[in-house]
């Protein structure tokens, strides 16, 4: 069974005030630089959610090669987002990648594949971070989340068996306020 990943794009961007998929990174939006490492991984499906902004996101983001799925309780946090998607996805594995997180590398996302567990999560240098990795198993439970940091706690849960796949250098920034956007720009993490 196939690999489907999964970029979560719908958040309402509200911590940041703008829509932080579409702010400018490297002649293109945010969003695409994140697509573009997803595209680069060889999934055998690549979905994407959208809901606060998902009009501007479907105007001005390259989704060629994505399903669009439209979350519209996308305010009540990624759970939401994961919860919807989950029905789309025909492989037997789902990597999570964040929209608003460039800096993930491919071979993050390949290095989690070998694992033989359920969930994998990358054990950066000083922590873990995106990406996970979810093995149909976990599908039911996933379906169920709710909230923000709903994979976390499923991942701590201690209801499956998990494997940290080690991975070198820091957690990779994830965009939430106009110090990570300006860290980022400032390449201070990949």
């Amino acid at each position: 069974m196939g690999v489907t990943g999964l970029v979560l794009a719908a958040g309402g961007s509200l911590r940041l005030g703008e829509a932080k998929q579409l702010l400018p990174f490297h002649g293109r939006t945010l969003l695409d630089a994140t697509l573009d490492v997803a595209r680069s991984c060889g999934f055998d499906q690549l979905l994407v959610t959208v809901g606060g902004s998902a009009a501007q996101v479907r105007d001005r983001v390259d989704l060629a090669g994505c399903t669009v799925i439209e979350n519209p309780l996308y305010s009540s946090g990624c759970g939401s987002s994961v919860s919807s998607a989950i029905p789309r996805v025909r492989g037997g594995s789902l990597v999570l990648l964040l929209g608003d997180q460039p800096g993930v590398l491919a071979s993050s996302v390949k290095a989690m594949l070998g694992a033989p567990t359920p969930i994998a999560v990358c054990r950066y240098d000083h922590g873990l971070g995106h990406p996970f990795l979810f093995r149909r198993s976990v599908f039911g439970d996933l379906t169920e989340l709710h909230g923000d940091k709903a994979v976390w706690k499923l991942l701590h849960s201690g209801a499956y068996a998990v494997t940290e796949v080690p991975v070198s250098g820091p957690v990779p920034i994830d965009v939430d306020t106009r110090e990570d956007y300006a860290r980022l720009l400032a390449g201070e993490a990949r």
